[in-house]
Order: structure tokens, then C-alpha cells, then sequence
């Protein structure tokens, strides 16, 4: 079982990256999040399921734990395929399954291309109880972010930036984000890369 990947991207396009690991070339399905965050050159680290099929033997990589245990619980429920699965967490966060999941609304996974009615009220009945939505403040911020933050920071550096770099625009993402960005890893992931920007890629290592 491959479990996870730390290598530099060889390749990263569509829905695909390719990551060398000492000279061997991983194919690894992901998100189209991941993929753009992915730069050529770059050591990367991700989280992977191994999908074994008789004719084949496919990688799926994400870039935080929740993603992949979501993942792992999705392609258990009946009708939902691993390519399913990786288009419901292109679509959404693991916190707006849980809440999907935890509010009943099959609705959200009906929004996801490939994911009919029966198959959407069959994930919100499959995962209920298996996942949770982060508790949220008066205020509106999550009452807790540090497991977020830090598989965003785990993220960044596994895609090349120092962890002081990572960790400050980390913290300034959050002073800035709203309850939802700052409860999901793609979201605060994105906004992350965002402020530290091409201007900053020298920075990168220090």
C-alpha cells in the first residue's frame, strides 16, 4: 500500500500530477486545486489512496489528512467511484460535506458533476455520524483552527515554502478570512498561495 508521496512534480496538469520519487515517476490523481498549487521542480508531499483493480493500479493524492479520510469514506458508500469521490472534494471542502452530511442536504452533493439523487441521499445517509462539521463561534470564526492551519502549513512546506514563511501567511489568511475559508484546508490553502504570491518564490527555502 502507497500511503503517501514526498518528491519533487515532474509534471502537473488537469487532474494529474507526476511525482518523482528517486527517479520513479508517480502518476497521482487530485483535485484541480492541487494540481495549480503544484509547480514543476517543486517537493511535494501528498497523502495518497492506492485504488487496486484488476487491469490497473491507480494513485489518488490530496494535500491534507482530511481530505483523504474523507475520500476513503466517500468511495465506501454504494455508487460512488473513486473518481466520484475526487470530483465531490473538487467540488467541496471535507467541512462542507461534514455539514452537508451533518444538515441532511443531499442537495450540495447533487450540485457535483456525476453524483445523481439516489446516489447524493445515499452519501448524507453513509457518512452521518462519520464526519463532523467544526464547532463555530458567536463570532461567526471556528472555535478551533489549528488542525487546519496545519495541514495547510504541512501543505505549503511540502510544496517547497519555508515553514516561518508558511506559518506568517498562514496567520495573517486567518486574520483575514471568514468562519467557512478558515475551517477548510482548500480554501485557507488557496488564499494562503495567494498572498504570498509569484513576488515572493525567492523566499522560498530561507
Amino acid at each position: 500500500m502507497i500511503s503517501s508521496l514526498r518528491g519533487r512534480v515532474a509534471s502537473a496538469s488537469g487532474g494529474t500530477l507526476v511525482v518523482d520519487v528517486s527517479g520513479v515517476g508517480y502518476l497521482v490523481n487530485a483535485t484541480p486545486a492541487f494540481v495549480l498549487a503544484s509547480r514543476e521542480g517543486q517537493e511535494v508531499f501528498v497523502h495518497t489512496s492506492l485504488i487496486v483493480r484488476e487491469d490497473a493500479m491507480i494513485l489518488f493524492g490530496f494535500a491534507s489528512r482530511d481530505e483523504l479520510d474523507v475520500f476513503e469514506l466517500l468511495i465506501g458508500v454504494t455508487g460512488v467511484g473513486p473518481k466520484s469521490a475526487l470530483g465531490v472534494l473538487s467540488s467541496m471542502s471535507p467541512t462542507d460535506i461534514a455539514r452537508a452530511v451533518q444538515d441532511d442536504d443531499d442537495a450540495a452533493f447533487r450540485r457535483v458533476s456525476g453524483i445523481g439523487p439516489k446516489t447524493a441521499k445515499l452519501i448524507t445517509v453513509s457518512l452521518a455520524g462519520k464526519v463532523v462539521a467544526p464547532a463555530v463561534a458567536e463570532t461567526g470564526r471556528p472555535v478551533a483552527t489549528s488542525g487546519v492551519a496545519d495541514d495547510v502549513l504541512a501543505a505549503l512546506t511540502g510544496l517547497g515554502w519555508s515553514e516561518k514563511l508558511a506559518g506568517e501567511a498562514i496567520a495573517e489568511t486567518l486574520d483575514a478570512a471568514d468562519a467557512a475559508d478558515a475551517a477548510s484546508v482548500p480554501a485557507l490553502l488557496r488564499l494562503t498561495l495567494a498572498r504570498l504570491g509569484p513576488a515572493q518564490q525567492t523566499a522560498r527555502g530561507r
